[in-house]
């Protein structure tokens, strides 16, 4: 038995210690150029959506309640909070031992720019059925957008990182966290002057089952899978899926 084949079943006992991140660093990430176009497709397409339930002005979802009540509070634009808020809460993974990705920082970035660059272009809609429809066309693109920038799994935005974060290191469900997190969010925007209303309750109870949809679809073909170079000696790598 040479060197090699001596060294690599420990080496493979160091990757099930470790879970499957570390065996995923033996081989590159798949298809890099589709990630990134579909990562900033996403992203662009998300602060589309998130600035047509703005134009329709039948209510936000509660991270946007609360840009919007600190754009009405400061004349700053709604837009500009969503990257200031973004940086705030990417700097609260400082102490939670969260490590930003691609994907997190253009977040950060790219979706405010395009909300104001929508908000700015786009004719307010006027009359009831076209603010309802703009109000469900901005829910649905919104779920195809988190669709696409998740799936292209250059790493999540900061809120969420924020929520996956608080989970680590203080333990709890996800749904009670990002509850807590969104209700906490959501009342603050709204002392602020931030808009909710029938498009909150809209987007609360559709953008759950759209992300479930759309995140898979876009995600297909990009999972990485272990190095080939693993001889069929070494033990396999036992994967635990991991909540996102």
């Amino acid at each position: 038995m040479n060197t090699v084949s001596r060294v690599r079943p420990k080496l493979a006992s160091s990757e099930r210690g470790f879970g499957p991140a570390v065996s995923q660093l033996w081989s590159p990430a798949p298809r890099p150029v589709r990630r990134l176009v579909q990562l900033y497709a996403g992203l662009a397409l998300y602060g589309f959506s998130d600035a047509l339930l703005v134009l329709a002005a039948l209510g936000l979802d509660p991270w946007d309640v609360l840009h919007q009540g600190l754009a009405r509070h400061t004349g700053i634009a709604i837009g500009t909070w969503t990257i200031i808020v973004g940086a705030a809460v990417l700097l609260l993974w400082i102490p939670l031992r969260q490590w930003p990705g691609l994907g997190t920082a253009s977040n950060v970035v790219v979706i405010g720019l395009m909300v104001n660059l929508t908000l700015a272009e786009v004719p307010v809609p006027h009359g009831w059925p076209l603010r309802v429809l703009t109000l469900l066309a901005g829910v649905v693109l919104n779920g195809i957008a988190t669709g696409c920038y998740i799936g292209a799994g250059l790493g999540p935005g900061p809120r969420d990182g924020l929520m996956t974060g608080l989970i680590k290191r203080r333990g709890g469900s996800i749904r009670i966290v990002r509850t807590g997190i969104e209700l906490t969010v959501l009342a603050i925007g709204w002392l602020l002057g931030g808009t909710v209303g029938v498009g909150t309750v809209v987007y609360a109870v559709g953008i759950g089952p759209l992300a479930h949809l759309f995140i898979p679809l876009f995600g297909r073909g990009l999972a990485r899978t272990p190095s080939t170079s693993t001889p069929p000696s070494a033990d396999p790598v036992e994967e635990t899926p991991c909540p996102t």
